[in-house]
């Protein structure tokens, strides 16, 4: 039998696709590129400044240096920690590849701590057994734009005198305990690529408190360059002077996308508000699937909501994660899968990471699946997602 037509009766609940995510632009955030495309700068100009001074003013951080996508940033943030060889560096392995790469680009061992089965998140538990010597940072993940427990991660990293590098690429406008993640750990990477909250195209950014952090940061995103008077160690030269003092990269982001920014920024709450809304939808509506596992919240952080993943109790399905996603996408819906363990991917395994080392992560990811999720969204189309979801869920139910 062809499961798919004995699902649909040949026709899917949707005519046209839906993405499980995408930005969300209008005349407003065309003309602020506009704007700048018919000014003096393009790029190293007065637009990323205070793209800067507003993502920082948002979150409650004292400063903010903005990047050409969040993996240059999370490379930024490895950089201005002192990550070198040796160093081993805690995180998530349910997270994109670029949590861990950024560790890696600094010489220094990724070392991957399971996820609590309930959050998703990184478990301090976990990280505490992954603590040693060598040990120099943490990367908690906010995973979906739901915050990690960081007053145990906290506590853990001030214990071992740690940095902690917050990926909060998934939780803009997110907030554990009354604060806006942002100012929270010694570091916070914001990405703006498309399916994020608001988007500069691609882009990143981090937030910080430290003053020494925050200079460095600024250098490293332009070659190791630097014409601040402060630090030049030779004063006497001309205006056009300027000094290199360590080995950058090319990292900086243009006035053309902190302009889109900026225009984003200012929707950033309503935006937000739409995400929370569709969630609540989801939550309402999906309940009654005994198959389904919906996202549960801590209580004392609110989340951003990114993505919206449901997990499967698959002994209570007469098919395996594959076909229902098939099935599903067959009706039209974007769902995607968020995301598969970091270390299972080809090119750890050849650097010598090998499977079962975080259990609770793998089982979660066998039984994940996200569905669609983002402002531009209407209720007609969440009750597609949610109409398509039942259908196939029922269908498939013992």
């Amino acid at each position: 039998m062809n499961s798919k037509l004995a699902i649909h009766g040949g026709k899917p609940v949707r005519e046209h696709y839906l993405p499980y995510g995408r930005q969300t632009i209008n005349e407003d955030d065309i003309q602020a590129v506009v704007n700048v495309l018919n000014s003096e700068y393009l790029t190293t100009g007065p637009i990323v400044n205070k793209f800067e001074n507003e993502i920082a003013k948002y979150v409650g951080a004292k400063y903010a240096v903005a990047f050409s996508n969040g993996t240059a940033a999370l490379h930024g943030a490895c950089f201005a920690a002192g990550i070198s060889e040796g160093d081993e560096v805690i995180t998530s392995p349910i997270t994109f590849a670029a949590s861990a790469n950024c560790i890696l680009y600094q010489g220094g061992t990724p070392i991957f701590a399971d996820i609590d089965p309930e959050t998703y998140n990184i478990d301090p538990d976990s990280i505490k057994e992954k603590v040693t010597d060598r040990t120099k940072a943490i990367i908690p993940v906010h995973f979906t734009g739901q915050p990690a427990a960081m007053d145990e991660i906290l506590k853990i990293a001030r214990e071992h005198e740690l940095i902690v590098i917050e990926d909060a690429a998934h939780a803009l406008g997110a907030v554990y305990k009354d604060k806006k993640i942002g100012p929270i750990g010694d570091m916070t990477m914001f990405s703006f690529h498309p399916v994020k909250h608001i988007t500069t195209g691609e882009g990143g950014i981090i937030t910080t408190d430290n003053e020494e952090y925050y200079r460095k940061l600024l250098q490293f995103r332009t070659h190791g360059i630097t014409r601040d008077p402060m630090i030049l160690r030779d004063n006497h030269q001309g205006p056009w002077y300027y000094e290199m003092h360590f080995l950058g990269f090319n990292y900086r982001i243009t006035d053309i996308q902190a302009a889109l920014g900026l225009s984003q920024l200012s929707k950033l709450d309503n935006f937000i508000k739409q995400r929370k809304k569709y969630a609540g939808m989801y939550n309402e509506q999906l309940k009654e699937l005994s198959a389904v596992i919906l996202p549960k919240q801590m209580g004392e952080a609110e989340s951003s909501w990114h993505l919206f993943v449901i997990r499967l109790k698959l002994p209570l399905l007469r098919c395996n994660r594959k076909e229902l996603f098939k099935a599903i996408q067959a009706e039209n819906i974007g769902i995607n899968v968020h995301y598969i363990p970091v270390y299972t991917l080809p090119y750890y395994q050849k650097l010598g990471y090998n499977a079962g080392i975080c259990p609770k992560a793998e089982k979660l990811y066998e039984e994940i699946i996200t569905l669609p999720l983002f402002p531009g969204m209407t209720e007609p189309d969440v009750m597609d997602v949610i109409r398509s979801v039942k259908k196939v869920i029922n269908f498939y139910s013992l």
